[in-house]
């Protein structure tokens, strides 16, 4: 995955993704709105040949933080499934 900032100000930043997944996106902006300082987070696929998505999040606080932080807790949501699947689920 390759990561690029287009535009960035103090409440607001806009993000391209290339060789990623949207999934990937949508479980970070789903964890994003549910931080009450961010008033807006989206994603989209800029264009399907070109495998690029894109992400735009205003906030009230720092909008880089607040994906670092979604991000963060994406991974510990998905530690968690992983650890439960494997100890509840036997194959």
């Amino acid at each position: 995955m390759e990561a690029q900032v287009l535009d960035s100000a103090d409440s607001e930043i806009g993000l391209s993704f290339m060789e990623t997944d949207i999934a990937t996106l949508y479980i970070i902006q789903h964890e994003l709105l549910k931080n009450p300082d961010v008033e807006f987070a989206g994603v989209i696929v800029k264009h399907p040949l070109t495998n690029e998505c894109r992400m735009r999040v205003s906030s009230k606080s720092d909008p880089a933080r607040n994906i670092a932080d979604a991000a963060e807790a994406a991974i510990q949501a998905a530690s968690e499934m992983r650890d439960a699947l494997s100890t509840d689920v036997r194959v």
